[in-house]
């Protein structure tokens, strides 16, 4: 396996590998009809490396061609209340903050429209959303008649498309080459001082600080720390406005302006990369330990007739089952998105059932796979009957 030592977002030779994950899936939102299709999915490596000059961190084997978002990737979040409430708190502060009333704004990688659909309603914008996961006929919005979609990756070819205010939410992360992407965006802003932009992604901090390596997939070949993220925007003649951490401290959100020449002064938040270098060392001595302690615990729990479920169909889970090599200990996977029910998880090979079904299944044990969830899970399990130990990751 040939590595790439350049680093994606200052283009410095300074990438040292860190942590290894071999034969993961490629995809793990994307849904399948049949398990034998789940379980055959194409796999690849995880080779993360850090950027000893600017913080970044990096997926060095990734591989662009093997991604295929396309309407088969399902990923919404809106049917949980939780992160409903986050979303329509976010889109507030927003409106608010930069006067979008009236106002147009575009959303780069809008996945299936939600927040986009926010920003229009509550503040009677028009909107433009480019990503090729996303379908109009999705959209249920009274605002769905202000808002265009294109069906497509972003590129120079979409670059013109702007506004009052340019997003782009968790989508960088999916990017390798972020440098480029992000002058991309910076050079089809032009002269227009005027728009502002925001970028919210994956914070990374707590990842290496909890040892979460269910975190760690293959579609996430870009993780970012404020520091890091805040360099890169600098570089691509960015003033940042504000840097915050948000959902629990799982997200990293930034707010910035086009300038000429962007001022150096860091936001109180960013780290230096020395610091960066310490949190990974603690991530690399201490993450074969957190996956041992995971996988003896679902394994005892499976031993001692607790039938123990994941709830959380999505990516923590895929990575979380795949990277641990787990299979038959755990009795089934459930999610609240209808979408999914009924289908198959990558890699893993996992049906997908609804909460409903664990009336019948009667665990003894559900694992959370996001801790933010840990109370609205509790609350619509006690709701069905069920009751069970509720463990979270």
């Amino acid at each position: 396996m040939v590595l790439d030592s350049v680093c994606p977002s200052c283009g410095v030779e300074e990438m040292s590998s860190f942590y290894t994950v071999r034969n993961v899936p490629v995809h793990s939102c994307i849904m399948f009809s049949s398990e034998k299709d789940a379980r055959d999915f194409p796999r690849g490596d995880i080779e993360l490396g850090l950027c000893k000059n600017c913080g970044f961190i990096s997926n060095m084997a990734f591989d662009a061609n093997v991604q295929d978002y396309s309407p088969l990737y399902e990923d919404q979040q809106c049917y949980s209340p939780t992160f409903s409430a986050f979303a329509k708190g976010l889109a507030a502060h927003l409106i608010e903050k930069y006067d979008l009333h009236g106002k147009r704004v575009v959303e780069v990688g809008c996945g299936k429209g939600d927040f986009l659909a926010l920003m229009c309603e509550m503040g009677n914008n028009r909107g433009v959303g480019i990503d090729p996961s996303c379908e109009k006929d999705r959209i249920e919005s009274a605002a769905a008649d202000r808002i265009t979609i294109i069906q497509d990756y972003y590129s120079e070819r979409y670059s013109h498309y702007t506004g009052d205010m340019v997003m782009c939410r968790h989508t960088l992360e999916h990017v390798h080459d972020t440098r480029r992407f992000v002058e991309t965006i910076r050079k089809g802003i032009g002269d227009h001082r005027d728009t502002v932009v925001f970028f919210e992604i994956p914070e990374v901090s707590i990842v290496l600080a909890n040892l979460v390596f269910w975190d760690i997939y293959y579609e996430h070949c870009s993780y970012f720390s404020p520091g890091s993220l805040a360099r890169l925007f600098r570089s691509c003649r960015f003033e940042v406005l504000d840097v915050s951490i948000g959902f629990d401290d799982q997200y990293l959100l930034i707010e910035a302006k086009p300038v000429g020449a962007p001022p150096e002064t860091r936001h109180p938040l960013e780290e230096s990369v020395e610091e960066m270098i310490r949190r990974v060392e603690h991530f690399r001595s201490g993450v074969e330990r957190q996956k041992d302690g995971w996988k003896r615990l679902v394994a005892d729990l499976h031993a001692e007739g607790k039938r123990p479920v994941i709830w959380g169909s999505g990516s923590k889970c895929v990575a979380f089952l795949t990277t641990l090599g787990i299979d038959r200990e755990i009795g089934c996977v459930v999610d609240i998105n209808p979408r999914r029910h009924g289908k198959y998880i990558a890699g893993a090979g996992k049906r997908i059932m609804p909460p409903e079904y664990l009336r019948e299944f009667k665990p003894g044990t559900i694992i959370v796979m996001n801790p933010i969830y840990k109370g609205e899970i509790a609350r619509t399990a006690a709701e069905m009957g069920v009751t069970a130990d509720i463990v979270t990751v």
